[in-house]
């Protein structure tokens, strides 16, 4: 049967399809969509995981106990899972273990666009690269073959325009796998540095027996045309490749990215006049053919940055350049912008009016740094906020902390924020931490986490109190707030920065874009009232413009959060009475 799918639902169906029983994800943009898909199958246990190092070792577990296990992250996810993965390649798996990892070229939804083959080669781990949605349903059955054949973890690599494009895919019946026995085996699984020495060679021995296998696997293949030029390529440049230049030039087409082949790459060299290398981000295949001593066009014509396009291909190296039909108009720029009614909007306008210094974070309270709210300083990974507050103040003292916050919200806290916590409960600096508490996993769209209450089929699950959390790590002063509500904002965040010990704010209110949040009746504004003197326009609301030289409410985006009637002097915003 064949079906239109997302490159992220495939890869969740080839899992399916190869018998995978559990999975622990975090959730990442462009990875996501695997686990909420996955999750669609009743045969698959799915859980979201409070980080992706906790997500790796529960899956891990899974494999250990002798069932078929995956984990999915984005690319800077991996990086928080690095410590298991790394020595997981040393112990091996029991049951097929797959691990999958989405990267952001382009840095759509991300902080940098790292390029995770680097952390395949590192780990000694391999790593499968589908280039569509067909090729990420086979891969992910075949990354389960791999794992038991060759006794590894398997890394799967998608990026933004696999994950989320649609291809034909055709599905299969699920096999299900009999339970692998655990059998105790000190010497392959505890790896205190005795053992680890021993395992290091069986890593190394394998990588080669990797390598043999990719110089004749089908996924490696070749695509012989025109021998003027001979390409070799992988992912979604393949796609690229082959739209600009057809069946004009030859193609390698790598689907194993790590261990890469030696003989397959030589002789396919030896039948071209000039060889190419088109690779999104880094060097990665560029630098292998460089080793095996072959002359190669590469990161000298294409760049180490942003996606690829067809026409960049083709501007850089010859070809077809497509080209549509231009829009008459210049099309405005459209900022990035909270949502009308966001919780986040009113803490941020009093951070900003109270000239904080502001650590953020991950999240969609990142856009606290967009002007006109400019509340934020600094924003560096997942936690960061929290950590980094501690080392600022402790390095400025009094001179800082009277005046700077943390803000983290409510998943990233779980994620990696307690820990920092932690740290400032026991060194004592004196840090006010703010966590933006809206009740979900926000910035990627709506999954549950530990503070919900709600697990990730929408189930009742634990749920984590923070209030008493933060209590229980040693803060004596821990307040909640409502953010809709600018006064109690104000005094809170004025009260806690003034105090002389560390303290917790609770900024809560649920997103308003969740499903069970009724909102309040949309706002208008009496122009009769209103005197254009825009002191609305400071919170960045899209459902508030300027017409005529008055405020104007757009009552389709309105929730009635109340934040601008707070603003106005002049009393101008009036409720419609009519709920929403």
């Amino acid at each position: 049967m064949k079906e239109l799918m997302l490159g992220n639902a495939a890869v969740a169906r080839g899992l399916y399809e190869a018998g995978c029983c559990v999975i622990s994800s975090y959730p990442g943009t462009p990875s996501t969509e695997i686990t909420e898909e996955a999750a669609k199958y009743d045969e698959i246990y799915c859980e979201w995981a409070p980080n992706e190092k906790v997500a790796m070792e529960a899956a891990f577990g899974a494999c250990l106990a002798g069932k078929r296990s995956f984990c999915g992250m984005k690319h800077v996810g991996l990086n928080v899972a690095a410590d298991p993965l790394y020595t997981m390649s040393y112990t091996g798996v029991n049951a097929g273990m797959v691990i999958g990892v989405a990267d952001d070229a382009g840095m759509h939804s991300s902080q940098n666009e790292q390029d995770s083959r680097h952390h395949a080669i590192a780990s000694k781990v391999p790593m499968l690269e589908p280039s569509d949605s067909e090729e990420s349903l086979e891969f992910a059955k075949l990354a389960y073959e791999l794992s038991e054949e060759f006794d590894t973890p398997v890394l799967l690599k998608m990026c933004t325009r696999v994950a989320h494009s649609q291809s034909l895919v055709e599905t299969s019946p699920r096999v299900e796998r009999a339970v692998k026995t655990y059998e105790k085996n000190i010497a392959k699984y505890v790896m205190m540095p005795g053992n680890a020495i021993r395992r290091h060679p069986v890593v190394e021995e394998r990588t080669r027996k990797l390598q043999e296998w990719a110089e004749t696997a089908p996924i490696n293949r070749v695509e012989m045309g025109g021998t003027k030029m001979g390409i070799i390529t992988s992912s979604t440049s393949y796609q690229y490749v082959k739209e600009v230049f057809g069946d004009s030039v030859s193609v390698l087409k790598l689907g194993m990215a790590n261990p890469l082949p030696v003989k397959l790459i030589r002789d396919f060299a030896s039948k071209v006049e000039k060889l190419v290398v088109v690779e999104e981000l880094d060097p990665i295949i560029e630098t292998h053919c460089r080793s095996l001593g072959l002359e190669v066009t590469g990161k000298d014509a294409l760049p180490m940055e942003g996606e690829f396009s067809q026409n960049l291909v083709a501007q850089k190296l010859g070809g077809t350049v497509h080209t549509g039909k231009a829009l008459a108009d210049v099309i405005p720029p459209r900022p990035p912008v909270m949502c009308a009614g966001c919780p986040h909007r009113g803490l941020f306008y009093t951070l900003n009016k109270n000239k904080c210094t502001v650590l953020g974070d991950i999240g969609c309270y990142t856009l606290g740094a967009v002007a006109p709210l400019s509340a934020m300083d600094m924003t560096l990974c997942m936690g960061g906020s929290i950590s980094a507050i501690h080392g600022f103040n402790k390095a400025l003292g009094e001179e800082s902390e009277g005046k700077t916050v943390a803000v983290i919200g409510d998943s990233t806290f779980m994620h990696s924020g307690m820990t920092g916590l932690a740290n400032i409960a026991y060194n004592q600096s004196n840090s006010t931490v703010i966590i933006l508490d809206n009740s979900i996993t926000g910035m990627t769209g709506h999954q549950q986490n530990p503070t919900t209450g709600y697990n990730i089929k929408g189930d009742p699950a634990g749920k984590i109190d923070l209030e008493q959390l933060c209590k229980a790590m040693g803060f004596h002063r821990v307040r909640v707030v409502d953010p809709y509500d600018l006064k109690a904002c104000d005094q809170a965040v004025k009260e806690e920065l003034a105090a002389k010990e560390p303290s917790v704010i609770i900024s809560r209110r649920p997103c308003a874009l969740l499903k069970y949040v009724k909102h309040s009746a949309p706002l208008k504004v009496n122009v009769d009232k209103c005197v254009g003197c825009k002191s609305c326009m400071k919170i960045a609301c899209p459902a508030i413009s300027m017409k005529e030289g008055k405020a104007h409410v757009d009552n389709t985006l309105c929730v009635g959060c109340g934040v601008c009637e707070q603003l106005c002097p002049v009393g101008a915003f009036e409720s419609t009475g009519k709920e929403g």
